[in-house]
C-alpha cells in the first residue's frame, strides 16, 4: 500500500501548529494559581472534576469555532487572507500582554474576586475567558483556512484535544508546578511562550498580506487603475 508522505507531513503541521498556537495562549500554568485559589478547600476530586468540565467545554468552544468558521466567514463576506491578518494581530496583542505579565493572575482584581464565591467555575472564568480567550478563538477561526478536506479538520481538532488533555493536568498538578518553579518561573514561561507566539502571529500577519499583494484579482485591480489614471 502506497503512502502520501506529504499528506502525512501537512497533517502532522496541522496538528502541531493547532498544538503550538494555541497552548501558549491558552497558558494553562498561568492560570494554575487561580485556579487554586478558586477551588481553595475543595476537595481534590471536586478539583479534577472542576477541571475535566473546564477542560471539555474549552475543546468544545475551539471545535465550533474551527467547524463553523467557514459559515462565519461566508456570512460575514471575510476573505481567508483577512482571516489571517485580523488572527496574527490578535495573537500579537495577546503575546505583548504575556511579556508584559499582563496575564498573569491578579489576586487584586475585583473580577478574579467575585469568582472566588462561584461554586461551579468550569465553564466561566476557568474555560472562558481564562483558557478559551478571544485569542485562541482567533487562532481556531484562522486554521479554518488551512483545512481543505475532512481529515484536517480532524488534525486540527485532535491538536485542540491535545491542549484541552495537556491543560487538565497542568491544573491537576497545578499545585506542585506553582510551588515547583514559583512565581519568577512561572513568569519567566510566560513571556518564553510570549516571544514564541508573537513570531507566529506576525508570521500570520505576512502570510495574509502576501495572499492579498499576490491575488491576480487584486493585482489586476491595481493595474486597471493605474491604467485609467494614465489614459486621463
Amino acid at each position: 500500500m502506497d503512502f502520501d508522505f506529504s499528506a502525512i507531513l501537512y497533517l502532522w503541521s496541522l496538528f502541531l501548529g493547532t498544538y503550538i498556537g494555541i497552548l501558549p495562549i491558552s497558558n494553562p500554568l498561568a492560570s494554575a494559581p487561580t485556579f487554586l485559589a478558586l477551588t481553595r478547600g475543595d476537595s481534590e476530586d471536586y478539583r479534577r472534576l472542576q477541571a475535566r468540565r473546564a477542560c471539555f467545554y474549552v475543546a468544545c468552544i475551539l471545535c465550533a469555532f474551527l467547524l463553523c468558521g467557514t459559515f462565519i466567514m461566508k456570512f460575514f463576506s471575510i476573505s481567508i487572507p483577512g482571516i489571517r491578518i485580523a488572527g496574527g494581530i490578535l495573537v500579537v496583542k495577546v503575546s505583548m500582554d504575556m511579556l508584559a505579565g499582563k496575564l498573569l493572575a491578579n489576586p487584586d482584581d475585583p473580577a478574579h474576586e467575585a469568582a472566588m464565591h462561584k461554586r461551579d467555575i468550569s465553564f466561566t472564568p476557568l474555560a472562558i475567558p481564562m483558557l478559551s480567550g478571544p485569542g485562541s478563538i482567533g487562532v481556531a477561526l484562522g486554521f479554518t483556512s488551512l483545512a481543505k478536506a475532512w481529515y484536517d479538520y480532524a488534525a486540527i481538532i485532535v491538536g485542540i484535544i491535545a491542549v484541552a488533555v495537556t491543560s487538565y493536568y497542568t491544573l491537576i498538578f497545578s499545585g506542585k508546578l506553582v510551588k515547583l518553579i514559583g512565581p519568577v518561573g512561572l513568569n519567566a514561561m510566560t513571556q518564553i511562550m510570549g516571544l514564541l507566539l508573537m513570531c507566529m502571529g506576525v508570521q500570520f500577519v505576512v502570510a495574509g498580506v502576501t495572499a492579498i499583494l499576490s491575488d491576480p484579482a487584486f493585482v489586476g485591480a491595481i493595474l486597471d487603475a493605474i491604467a485609467g489614471a494614465a489614459a486621463r
